[in-house]
């Protein structure tokens, strides 16, 4: 009998042990593959970051669905995760009611190590990201200058990317390339004192414009103390600028750098236009994809989830 209890004892200890190894296990599955995983997800939201990014740029270039979405691949692809391969799926989906809005989903398995042990040899791991492409129509903190779609080429490239004199030619719209107007983006009157601050901060511009919208002065003006302003507050700054038609008709929003500006006789504002600039002070609210004109220096790409 003493024999019997002994072997009973010495089994159930068995049993205890072998259960103890598979919690172990089972910790040291969840330490070492928890691990990885995490560092495969953040691995995979960088491609997922990089393939929304891209996808909304070739959007923003060919209108094209088929191409965007392609390239969105190419991009996973190029940073270890590919569309069908290995269990890898690229989710890509596209709409376009404001902009583009283009949202990379990556899923892709994750080789665990330890995990495998309990039954486990793999676990799905996905990511998500949303980049927005378009053409601005919104503008927060813009500028109180409007400048002459002739500034700019057919294809919306900046024509003076170094710095010019801007002449205020005391019209209610810009006469000209070399031309600009001061804008208030209301329907009435420009006031000298409502422009001043507008330049100072003190009255921040958030404004959607329909393309096509008027927003030139109604009342002619050099408003000659505004100049001084300028120096005192933008030199040096990359502010939102609209372009308009030669009516005075809202076409698009640019990016003007401020260097100087001259109240005397000369009425100039000295400056250049930022070529491709993505600036967060401007973004895309109510113009559909295809629908907007061609970006005019100035363009929307960036990250929203």
């Amino acid at each position: 009998m003493r024999h019997t209890a002994r072997e009973t004892a010495d089994g159930q200890i068995l049993v205890i042990f072998a259960l103890s190894i598979v919690t172990l296990i089972g910790f040291a599955g969840l330490a070492i593959d928890g691990g990885s995983t995490f560092a495969q997800q953040r691995d995979q939201q960088t491609a997922s970051d990089l393939a929304a990014l891209a996808g909304g740029n070739d959007f923003l270039l060919t209108n094209s669905e088929t191409t965007a979405t392609s390239r969105a691949r190419d991009v996973a692809a190029a940073n270890g995760y590919t569309h069908a391969g290995d269990g890898t799926i690229i989710d890509v989906e596209i709409t376009s009611s404001a902009g583009a809005s283009v949202r990379v989903t990556i899923t892709a398995l994750h080789q665990n190590m330890m995990a495998g042990v309990l039954g486990m040899p793999t676990w799905t791991v996905s990511t998500t990201a949303t980049a927005l492409s378009g053409f601005p129509d919104t503008a927060y903190g813009a500028s109180p200058f409007i400048f002459s779609v002739t500034a700019f080429g057919d294809d919306g490239t900046p024509l003076f990317q170094a710095p010019t004199d801007f002449g205020e030619g005391n019209g209610d719209v810009p006469n000209g390339q070399l031309d600009f107007a001061w804008t208030n983006f209301g329907t009435g009157n420009v006031d000298t004192s409502e422009v001043s601050q507008i330049i100072s901060g003190d009255l921040v511009i958030d404004k959607v414009l329909r393309f096509g919208e008027y927003i030139g002065q109604h009342n002619n003006g050099f408003h000659s103390a505004l100049f001084g302003d300028v120096n005192t507050y933008l030199v040096g700054r990359d502010v939102p600028s609209a372009v308009v038609d030669a009516n005075g008709n809202f076409a698009g929003w640019s990016t003007f750098h401020v260097i100087s500006a001259d109240g005397s006789d000369a009425k100039t504002v000295r400056g250049y236009f930022v070529s491709a600039f993505e600036s967060a002070r401007l973004s895309v609210t109510a113009c559909a994809a295809n629908n907007c004109p061609r970006y005019l220096g100035s363009y929307v790409l960036k990250l929203t989830d």
